[in-house]
């Protein structure tokens, strides 16, 4: 890679969208450890202040097709602790405690929500649909108000939908005021309405993965010997805050730590040579991005170039074979069988890929399904998923290129292509599939829609 100081490209938001950026910059190439980049980073213009949020109208469908799905699998019930869930089919944004908030949601009739006497006034302020809010007291069982929502709406008998990642003390605490009740799964609800996104949730994951890329662009443009992988975490944080990014996570791994593929506590500052794998992302109204990307400071050697392109060959693998109707599992098989041919693994044996080929992603980063071994889901089209299939070299270097794509009926599409080399390792914004609108619903209206 050549170590020539170049300026980060000012493009506007909607040339950004076809714009090559892996030929907007190269590493920098300074003694400073801790370069003032304030002000570069403060140049970077907004880009998400025009996503339109979730509206009412497309969280009362999303809880009209969850109707439907517990019609289908004979479910009488569903009762949501706070988490995506909550905040997909009602707008509630709340954390868990031991005062227990939940949102009751019927086969039948208007959902409704329960929580602390104090916590109401609060609870509304992001509360899109129904107005039924049942308060407890700090004395009281919020156990009896779920037990009389369901009453209210006629369900005394029947399945009772919990996700997995509901508390036991709320699990138990409402079977036991309802004997005639019987708790199951809920991620066929949850699940058959989360897993495929709509036209507008897709737009926002490609909002969020713009953001990101043009992030990792600027950061790249900005490394420097001596930076410590937390001065590149804080400065990509600070990238994607300021291009108007949420929710913000980064991971920097340097030399021999980018071998793990979730870092370790080794200090790693860059060096000539150095392996920088970063593994980042942002959300744009409630929907993530997840990209990854790996460089190399200054000379990369035979090595790294040739692990590199095997990474990104396997990428292009995973890629292909996400066909609609393929089992999710044999994305992760295909990229495994080639690896193989190249001398790594096999299956999760090191040096190779010793996590799975990629995860469904939405709101949150990891949702069902995955592409990994023995996963039977065909892929449909809305489904979104990371593309992932890193290799690692223990006590040498990893290499992870990291891209998202959203299923059309005309097959896999990405949210960002990936990059072609090292020379120029950032990739492109990709425009979102002309078709899309046509294909996938963004309001429910009909049974037939819905499922």
């Amino acid at each position: 890679m050549k170590l020539t100081k170049r300026a980060f490209i000012k493009a506007s938001a909607a040339a950004i969208a076809t714009l090559p950026l892996s030929h907007t910059v190269s590493a920098v190439n300074t003694a400073s450890a801790n370069p003032s980049l304030g002000a570069k980073t403060s140049e970077l213009p907004n880009i998400s202040s025009k996503s339109i949020p979730i509206s009412k109208a497309e969280r009362v469908a999303r809880i009209k097709k969850a109707q439907i799905l517990m019609t289908q699998f004979n479910i009488a019930a569903m009762v949501l602790e706070p988490g995506a869930s909550m905040d997909y089919f009602t707008g509630i944004q709340w954390w868990r405690s031991e005062r227990l908030t939940a949102v009751v949601i019927p086969r039948e009739g208007e959902i409704a929500v329960l929580c602390p006497f104090f916590e109401e006034p609060s609870i509304r302020e992001s509360l899109q649909v129904g107005d039924d809010v049942r308060v407890w007291q700090e004395h009281e069982s919020p156990f009896a108000l779920i037990q009389q929502i369901l009453k209210d709406r006629g369900v005394q008998k029947g399945r009772l939908a919990f996700e997995q990642s509901v508390r036991y003390f709320v699990l138990q605490g409402t079977l036991a005021l309802m004997s005639n009740m019987q708790h199951t799964s809920a991620d066929p609800i949850t699940q058959g309405c989360r897993m495929f996104k709509s036209v507008h949730e897709i737009t926002l994951m490609h909002k969020a993965n713009e953001i990101t890329l043009r992030a990792y662009a600027h950061v790249h443009a900005n490394l420097a010997i001596g930076m410590s992988q937390q001065d590149v975490k804080q400065l990509m944080s600070s990238a994607q805050t300021q291009l108007g990014g949420s929710g913000i996570w980064t991971m920097a791994l340097f030399n021999e730590a980018s071998a793990y593929p979730h870092g370790s506590n080794q200090a790693q500052t860059i060096r000539a040579g150095s392996t920088i794998l970063m593994d980042c992302g942002c959300a744009v109204q409630g929907y993530q991005s997840d990209i990854s990307r790996t460089f190399v400071f200054g000379e990369a050697s035979k090595k790294q170039q040739q692990i590199w392109q095997t990474v990104r060959r396997g990428q292009q693998i995973a890629f292909e074979k996400a066909q609609l109707g393929t089992p999710a599992g044999a994305v992760d098989d295909a990229v495994r069988a080639y690896y193989h041919t190249q001398g790594l693994g096999p299956d999760y044996q090191l040096p190779g890929l010793s996590h799975r080929t990629g995860h469904g992603i939405g709101m949150e980063g990891h949702e069902p399904v995955n592409f990994v071994h023995n996963e039977q889901t065909p892929l449909q089209v809305g489904m979104c998923f990371s593309d992932e299939p890193g290799i690692y070299i223990p006590e040498e270097f990893g290499v992870r290129l990291e891209d998202c794509l959203y299923m059309t009926k005309d097959g896999p599409r990405w949210f960002t292509t990936p990059p072609d080399n090292l020379e120029a390792p950032i990739g492109n914004v990709s425009p979102l599939d002309s078709v899309l609108s046509a294909q996938i619903p963004f309001r429910l209206s009909t049974k037939e829609e819905a499922i």
